[in-house]
């Protein structure tokens, strides 16, 4: 079993917050991880949603069903009885227990209807995303921590295994690892997506016409790294833009697609505002684009936008067990200035990450990065181009070229 660098984090919740919630994308080791808990560190009794028969009396009566457990209670796919937490708060208010529930959900249950706020203040909420490379590789080491710290160091492990077409073309979903053939792992991407987009959506929403999603999610896909231009989206998919909000507040919800904010610093220049798209997993990304190896050559935009949601996604991966309290955004001008990820430290400092899917840098690669710099002064500690080479190479005080192997 792979360890989930999520479970330190996890335990220390259950030691003070009476309820936590592990939402993340279907598939991705929730149930996985809480039995683990369940049988190992945690005794709970454990419940899941899928159970047709548990189901029904969840949704007969909530607060009566929840009331036939004295024990700590681990509920498994909690999205489909939305009613339930309105009962939980009820039973915390009368009698607060730490650890009294673990909750997790495929979908994100905060998108529901007064659900974050009837349990404001008792439950911490963690997501599980697909595993990390560094999970993957059993590796202790976590890049974004090592780059907040004062006294930073850096080493490069040249006999680490090149792999990063593989790893990026495979994706993070469990199931990936034991599909070695492409044509098995598009048949489990096939059968994901179909899932998704008939129950789990079905469950958070009644829509129509859900025919289109799949083509919808393929357009997504297509344009991945891109801002989310709602109006060149809406022409393309020949979809009203209203229709098409709702529908990417759904893959949303899921977890399919992952709108990243714009940083908006107190600066002298104009900036964009509008987030931009990137999809949960590079693996179900290049299924969805039909993106083999043979295509990097041949079609280097696809590629450069594909290592950039990879390089993205093990960073949303690192900071959800980080030391740190850390978001994550893009930064870009109305003059085309951009810098591709920000990683802001609760204390204001800043971190810049532009991504290169080249073997080669040279000193321009580093520009944006410096007028970032310049502009935001102190709060800002270093900057790093993350490239498909091997070397370290210091470009400038706190400016560096890193492989992007770095994030494992």
């Amino acid at each position: 079993m792979i360890k989930r660098k999520l479970t330190p984090k996890l335990l220390a919740a259950l030691s003070d917050s009476p309820v936590i919630l592990i939402h993340g994308a279907r598939q991705t080791g929730k149930s996985t991880l809480v039995k683990y808990l369940t049988e190992n560190e945690y005794p709970a009794k454990y419940l899941t949603f899928d159970d047709p028969g548990i189901l029904s009396a969840a949704l007969n009566n909530p607060i009566e069903f929840l009331m036939g457990y004295e024990d700590n209670l681990v509920i498994d796919e909690v999205q489909r009885v939305p009613e339930i937490f309105q009962s939980i708060k009820g039973l915390i208010d009368k009698k607060r227990k730490p650890g009294k529930y673990i909750l997790t959900g495929s979908s994100n249950v905060l998108l529901l209807p007064k659900v974050s706020e009837s349990l404001a203040g008792r439950m911490e909420i963690l997501n599980l995303f697909p595993f990390s490379q560094n999970e993957i590789s059993g590796s202790e080491y976590n890049f974004i921590d090592a780059v907040f710290k004062k006294d930073f160091k850096l080493t490069i492990d040249l006999k680490k295994k090149n792999d990063l077409i593989l790893r990026i073309l495979t994706g993070g979903f469990p199931e990936m690892l034991l599909r070695k053939e492409r044509v098995r792992q598009d048949a489990w991407h096939k059968s994901y997506i179909t899932t998704i987009l008939q129950r789990d959506v079905r469950d958070i929403a009644n829509i129509e016409k859900l025919s289109e999603l799949p083509r919808l999610l393929k357009l997504f896909a297509a344009r991945a790294g891109t801002l989310m231009n709602f109006a060149e989206l809406s022409r393309s998919a020949a979809i009203p833009q209203t229709t098409l909000k709702r529908y990417v507040s759904l893959l949303e919800a899921v977890f399919m697609i992952l709108p990243l904010p714009a940083w908006s610093g107190n600066l002298s220049k104009r900036l964009i505002k509008t987030p931009k798209l990137y999809l949960s997993d590079t693996g179900l990304l290049s299924h969805l684009i039909s993106f083999e190896h043979d295509k990097i050559v041949n079609d280097p935009l696809s590629w450069g936008r594909i290592v950039e949601n990879f390089v993205l996604l093990e960073l949303l991966k690192q900071s959800s067990w980080s030391n740190y309290n850390l978001s994550l955004f893009y930064f870009r001008t109305s003059s085309g200035q951009e810098v591709d990820f920000i990683i802001e430290n609760s204390n204001g400092s800043l971190v810049g990450i532009e991504v290169k899917a080249s073997t080669k840098i040279t000193a321009d690669n580093f520009n944006h990065l410096k007028m970032f710099a310049d502009e935001t002064g102190k709060k800002f500690l270093r900057g790093f181009v993350l490239y498909t080479g091997k070397e370290l190479i210091p470009f400038a005080k706190n400016m560096f070229a890193l492989p992007i192997s770095v994030l494992w």
